[in-house]
């Protein structure tokens, strides 16, 4: 297979292993906890642990765009932001 269309940098992998990490690690507390305790939130919708996951991923990444166009390419401070938010989303959404 080749996959050099894409640059395979350390950053990208640990992007992707990241996301892959996130979605096995929901699936065995799904397994050992099911249910997804689902909740009412701020949003007014009824969300699960999943769905939580990708409200926090979808904003993560308008975070860092958003980092990107407005302040530069260095994005630790915005990691630091985007895992905040995170944190505010399995909390209140």
């Amino acid at each position: 297979m080749d996959l050099s269309w894409m640059a395979w940098t350390q950053p990208t992998a640990i992007f992707f292993i990241t996301i892959a990490s996130l979605i096995a690690g929901m699936a065995v507390w799904e397994w050992f906890v099911p249910g997804g305790s689902p909740r009412f939130g701020i949003l007014r919708l009824h969300t699960t642990r999943g769905d939580r996951l990708f409200i926090s991923l979808l904003g993560s990444a308008f975070i860092c765009l958003f980092w990107l166009g407005f302040v530069g390419p260095n994005l630790w401070f915005a990691l630091g932001v985007c895992l905040l938010y995170a944190l505010a989303v399995f909390r209140w959404v």
